[in-house]
């Protein structure tokens, strides 16, 4: 029987060409095209030893910020001296110590087991969790709209875009508009889109929570319902929490609603769609307590006979889709004209959430190596550390 001997925690940076700021903070999405800049992004890698000298690891993609760092590192100390094949009860333990918080350290530590006790049994993630697709149909989600010249600047250069997406194969196209939530403009270019690329390729919208009112939330929902998206997601300043005004809102449109990427874990998401609050739960395994959380998630909504998405890229996003019948697309989450996806260039082994490493028929593979698939480049981590966690 293993045990854990140490948890690493390593944040590390790296740049990516033509992409800049146009706000004060780097949030999510807040990233624009900027001919020539050179943008110095963060991220953070998990490292899990063991006394049988195997080691698990991820790398983290969406939650790289201070605060998740931060939880992390409050909660890698109660897995040390632990059996990692407990996954279950650490999962359990690692929800109660951060009760009082978002939760959003917990995931990578989850995924790093999971790849430890993949390699414990000489076995692949996607044969533990029965995954049975070898590829996903994928979708281009774009970054935000801009308000300087370049990049997704305009309606037309969405529908510009879109239309590249389309002939690159992509099966899907999400517009993430613009930040200041002109819904009149979000309609325009829901509009134009549409025009550009046809009936035939699905089309969503993602405000972000960026429309001021639930009555802009309504009008650009009947804009959906007009031009047929697949769904909509996340509308307006409720931060995509508030159950009663999306019922209200589901009461009003035919698009399904795509809600609770901002509402955490199980608990709070399965009451969230049985108070009316959406048609189609976002979960996401570095956001949602790992695989472990995102699986009890898929499970969950199965039960109740509805679907889920998966949020944004990573080996383990594909993971937990090649095990799930009740969902539909792979999220490609962000990419835009002349700028790249922000993921860290970390892996020695092909995998890519890069849009020109598309496959023609526009599905990504599913990794089905030991453990997660992946072999992540840690001399390059190492070389670019920008600090260090170390629990023994």
């Amino acid at each position: 029987m293993a045990r854990i001997t140490s948890v690493k925690l390593t944040e590390f940076s790296f740049e990516i060409d033509d992409i800049g700021l146009e706000t004060a903070a780097a949030g999510v999405g807040n990233m624009v095209h900027v001919a020539g800049a050179r943008f110095a992004a963060k991220r953070f890698a998990v490292r899990i030893g063991t006394d049988v000298g195997i080691q698990g690891g991820y790398v983290v993609n969406w939650v790289g910020t201070p605060s998740s760092f931060a939880q992390a590192g409050m909660l890698a100390p109660l897995m040390v001296g632990r059996n990692p094949e407990h996954r279950e009860r650490i999962y359990d333990d690692l929800k109660r110590e951060v009760r009082a918080y978002d939760h959003m350290g917990h995931g990578p530590l989850d995924i790093a087991l999971w790849d430890l006790c993949g390699k414990l049994r000489e076995t692949s993630v996607k044969a533990m969790l029965g995954g049975y697709r070898d590829s996903l149909p994928t979708y281009a989600s774009t970054y935000c709209g801009q308000e300087s010249a370049g990049g997704l600047q305009t309606p037309e250069a969405f529908a510009d875009y879109a239309l590249a997406c389309k002939a690159a194969g992509f099966h899907g196209f999400k517009i993430h508009g613009w930040l200041n939530g002109e819904v009149r403009r979000e309609m325009r270019n829901l509009r134009g889109v549409r025009a550009a690329i046809g009936d035939e390729m699905k089309l969503m919208i993602d405000p972000a929570c960026m429309l001021e009112t639930w009555n802009d939330a309504l009008a650009l929902g009947r804009v959906c319902d007009e031009v047929g998206c697949f769904w909509y997601e996340d509308p307006y300043k409720d931060s995509a929490v508030s159950p009663y005004g999306h019922q209200r809102l589901r009461e009003k449109l035919q698009t399904p609603l795509l809600v609770s990427e901002h509402v955490r874990g199980l608990e709070q998401k399965a009451a969230f769609l049985l108070a009316g609050g959406c048609d189609m739960i976002h979960a996401d395994p570095e956001y949602d307590m790992g695989i472990t959380g995102t699986m009890k998630i898929a499970h969950f909504c199965e039960a109740v006979g509805l679907d889920l998405q998966v949020h944004a890229v990573g080996p383990a996003h594909r993971l937990c889709i090649s095990a799930m019948r009740n969902t539909h697309l792979y999220e490609m989450a962000l990419i835009g004209p002349g700028m790249a996806n922000m993921v860290a260039p970390v892996y020695l082994c092909g995998y890519s959430d890069q849009p020109e490493d598309l496959p023609a028929d526009g599905c990504v593979p599913v990794p089905d190596g030991p453990g997660l698939g992946v072999v992540y480049d840690w001399d390059f981590i190492e070389a670019h550390k920008t600090q260090e966690l170390v629990f023994e």
